[in-house]
């Protein structure tokens, strides 16, 4: 029996850390930061058009764009109809408040389960960036055959290069002969002396906010562990394509909990036992990154041979670099001049100029506040 999937992709972000290009109503899941297609754009490209790729890599689709639902907000959610034309208006959903992961991925699930309950969803922010589109399209393919299977829930885990205290953490137990991996506990964003420790131990993955269950699994997950949350999705979903949607929708879910799928549905569960709570991590052995600050698309397009032989990256209309290395630069309309300086980060809009360092970037994010807090909105 062929198993029918559902695509979920969160693009409610701001994006702040990627200020001055990025702003509320052109967050970075909207640009084209490391080529012509934008962020959103190749996250449903390597979902629904693998056939993009070259033989003997062409695959079969893991969806149709009519498939695809999109949890957004009102302020990008008209740029993202026009850059996704082929999915259904109708499926961009906005959500009226900002409410994190947790109510975004359960209004899908509450959604969907009204249509089709057996329906397996995969969960997919709209900022990764994938490296092996034909390993990641058969990695899906092995997480929804699990998911199908029973109360599943399956998360794809990233093995960690670095003591990161910027993600969260999986611990895995036992290994089945497929790869597969039971999962113990999860840990959110610990400190270094920890993430050290994880990193050292050898079983523990990054989580990379990428999850596949079905439609029923969520659902009953979020009624047993958001009881206060679980009634308000259950009507915003009844009012479904009736004419007091939009009413309904903006009454309650602004009530819901705010928090993430972490905090509220995977660490509880993970707390009934490694062979109870059928919690399972399948290693992504495909090339990825989230790309969440300056540093990381730095080092993104280090790693794509997109910088010079000193580890420079200039988008510019030309340059001179002197005794400069580890550099990324932003100015397209400008030629740009590196004397002497290194790790340094500079993004110019035309509006802003953002200088830094590799070593701050992660910092940029406290501009956007301090902006918002003297009331300067066109530049947020």
């Amino acid at each position: 029996m062929q198993i029918e999937f559902r695509p979920i992709i969160l693009a409610g972000g701001s994006g702040t850390r990627f200020w001055p290009r990025s702003r509320r109503a052109r967050a970075k899941q909207v640009l084209a930061l490391d080529g012509e297609r934008t962020m959103i754009q190749r996250t449903l490209d390597r979902l629904t058009a693998p056939d993009r790729l070259t033989a003997p890599d062409r695959l079969e689709p893991l969806a149709q764009p009519h498939d695809v639902w999109v949890i957004t907000n009102s302020l990008l959610s008209g740029m993202i109809c026009s850059q996704l034309d082929c999915v259904p208006e109708q499926q961009v959903v906005c959500e009226p408040a900002a409410r994190n992961t947790a109510p975004a991925a359960g209004l899908a699930a509450f959604l969907i389960e009204r249509l089709s309950p057996e329906a397996v969803l995969g969960i997919f922010p709209a900022d990764h960036v994938i490296g092996d589109e034909a390993a990641f399209v058969a990695t899906i393919r092995r997480a929804i055959e699990l998911a199908a299977a029973g109360d599943n829930m399956v998360v794809l885990g990233i093995e960690p290069t670095r003591p990161e205290t910027g993600y969260g953490y999986i611990e895995t137990g036992e290994r089945f002969d497929d790869g597969v991996l039971r999962v113990r506990r999860f840990t959110e964003k610990p400190n270094r002396e920890r993430a050290e420790e994880f990193v050292t131990a050898g079983n523990y993955y990054w989580n990379s906010g990428m999850f596949v269950w079905s439609a029923k699994t969520l659902t009953n997950a979020v009624r047993e562990l958001l009881p206060d949350t679980a009634p308000l999705l259950d009507k915003i979903a009844a009012a479904w394509d009736t004419p007091d949607f939009e009413r309904v929708f903006g009454e309650l879910y602004p009530l819901c909990e705010n928090i993430s799928v972490d905090y509220a549905i995977l660490e509880p569960r993970s707390a009934r036992g490694e062979h109870h709570s059928n919690l399972y991590c399948i290693p992504a052995k495909f090339g990825w990154s989230d790309l969440g600050s300056w540093t990381a698309l730095h080092e993104y397009q280090v790693e794509q041979k997109a910088a010079d032989e000193h580890d420079n990256v200039l988008e510019a209309s030309g340059s001179v670099v002197l005794g400069s290395k580890g550099n990324y630069v932003f100015s397209p309309d400008k030629l740009v001049a590196l004397v002497g300086v290194q790790n340094l980060v500079v993004v110019e809009t035309e509006d802003a100029l953002l200088i830094t360092t590799l070593a701050h970037s992660q910092e940029v994010g406290k501009v956007v506040k301090e902006l918002a807090a003297r009331g300067d909105e066109k530049l947020t």
